[in-house]
């Protein structure tokens, strides 16, 4: 630990220091979209953020200071050590500026080691873990999607509101699985309710069987679902097929993106809670992007891929601003600008934490939809001040 408090010590001296790389000395300014692209998340990331990335540079007008934002990508197949080895290769050969995306908060986290190594940027739209900006924070990464701390917050606290006090968690084995469960007990127990049980379950899971007669046999009224993307699809799916929203046990879920809403369909999904920064429906600045993003796509962006479009187009504008893509001066100056986070004013704290107001959803029964992709209906405003782990309970050192 001494070691580590060391090394960001070192990396928040940089701030106070003059760039000793200013200017854009390259030929290119290069942006990597490091995502899944064949593997369970690759709908709510993969080549819509790539997409997203591009149509952040574009829109932003494709130069700084005469040179070209380039965009690249590459499969991170969900697993830190190829992640790792795709960063150090991107950073110490391919020079790339900045990576964004990064979804596994596993991958995330051994990213964000790198990349405060390298004295790179990391711009996380994906990886929801709230460590990333707890103890493992950096001076040189931000945080865009919404994390752990903030959906188990916004989910738990409705539902203990609406009557459902003893849960059980179905939680996927790797990092984000177990921030998540922590949070929510956190919230849960801070409500009223209480935890009966929990059960782990690896990445990828196909047949959760074993793990509903759990959930089932522990009576709770709810059962929390601390996992994401295709976990979440079957987990859902076979819950329904054991029948336990029929015998009286709610399901929530803490990730949810729309595209997982459009898998299950609202005849399958209806009533679940939904926490999310992002809806393509919310206003008319999410609308303008969602119709660009769908005539290529063919679907809805996820908040996901919103949040890569919001975090390029950001360090986009601080790179102008200080006029240079060295981390440490570029992510000073991200923090100092604001926000824009499709038409909801935003800003960024010294831990990387990018900070908006999210908003509680509940998916519509079918009757209740309009026309496609029309899914959520709000029912209530999370203020950011509200939503977010405070700064001083995470125990990053930079503040």
């Amino acid at each position: 630990m001494g070691g580590f408090r060391t090394l960001v010590a070192a990396g928040a001296a940089l701030w106070v220091v003059p760039a000793l790389a200013a200017g854009f000395s390259g030929d290119q300014i290069k942006i990597g979209v490091l995502t899944d692209e064949s593997g369970q998340f690759s709908t709510i990331g993969g080549k819509g953020s790539v997409l997203a990335a591009q149509m952040a540079v574009k829109d932003f007008g494709g130069t700084i200071d005469g040179k070209p934002i380039v965009v690249v990508d590459a499969d991170h197949q969900n697993k830190p050590d190829v992640g790792s080895a795709i960063l150090r290769r991107w950073f110490d050969q391919e020079g790339v500026d900045a990576v964004t995306d990064l979804p596994v908060s596993s991958v995330a986290l051994a990213a964000q080691e790198i990349a405060r190594e390298k004295h790179k940027t990391l711009l996380i739209s994906g990886a929801a873990s709230s460590a990333l900006t707890g103890k493992a924070c950096s001076p040189y990464s931000t945080q865009w999607a919404d994390d752990s701390y903030a959906l188990a917050r916004g989910t738990a606290k409705a539902v203990v509101a609406a009557g459902g006090k003893s849960w059980f968690f179905l939680t996927a084995d790797y990092a984000f699985g177990a921030d998540m469960e922590k949070d929510a007990t956190a919230a849960i127990t801070a409500a009223g309710g209480t935890v009966a049980g929990a059960v782990r379950h690896p990445l990828g899971t196909s047949d959760f069987s074993s793990f509903l007669l759990q959930a089932q046999s522990s009576k709770a009224k709810v059962v929390g679902l601390a996992n994401a993307g295709g976990d979440t699809v079957s987990a859902i799916k076979q819950a329904v097929e054991f029948g336990l929203p029929q015998g009286g046990q709610s399901l929530a879920g803490f990730l949810i993106f729309i595209t997982d809403v459009h898998a299950l369909t609202p005849q399958v999904a209806q009533n679940l809670y939904v926490t999310e920064g992002f809806y393509w429906d919310q206003n008319d600045a999410a609308r303008a992007f969602a119709k660009r993003f769908f005539d290529e796509m063919g679907r809805m962006p996820t908040k996901q891929q919103a949040a890569t479009y919001a975090s390029v187009t950001h360090y986009l504008k601080a790179a102008r601003a200080a006029g240079t893509v060295e981390a440490a001066a570029v992510n000073k100056e991200m923090r100092q600008l604001p926000v824009d986070f499709f038409g909801r004013a935003g800003s960024i704290r010294p831990d990387g934490r990018v900070l908006y107001d999210l908003t509680l959803y509940r998916v519509k029964a079918p009757e209740a939809v309009k026309r496609p992709w029309d899914y959520y209906q709000a029912i209530s405003t999370i203020p950011a001040a509200d939503a977010f782990r405070p700064a001083a309970e995470g125990g990053c050192p930079l503040q």
